[in-house]
């Protein structure tokens, strides 16, 4: 017997009708012809993971920014010093 796959749209639907709490699980889980156990599942990871739809987008750009700051500077020396050996072998004066 193979798995069955279902797509987000559907899942976030039935989750959200689960939410809802107009029918019971396993009301829901017969219209749809789910298990009940796989609404349960489906509820309770749209729940957890609700919080991120929500959370402040510009502190997740600071952290990102922290992590490659480092590597940046490296590579504004690097640039620094092949510019003042090639200023150095050509001759011109800073």
């Amino acid at each position: 017997m193979q798995r069955k796959k279902f797509s987000a749209e559907f899942k976030s639907k039935i989750a959200i009708e689960a939410i809802k709490e107009q029918k019971t699980i396993n009301e829901i889980a017969s219209e749809y012809d789910v298990y009940p156990n796989q609404v349960c599942t489906w509820k309770r990871e749209l729940l957890e993971r609700s919080e991120a739809l929500f959370s402040d987008k510009r502190s997740k750009d600071n952290k990102s920014d922290d992590d490659i700051l480092p590597h940046l500077y490296q590579e504004i020396g690097q640039l620094k010093v092949e510019l003042d050996w090639l200023k150095k072998k050509s001759g011109i004066k800073r």
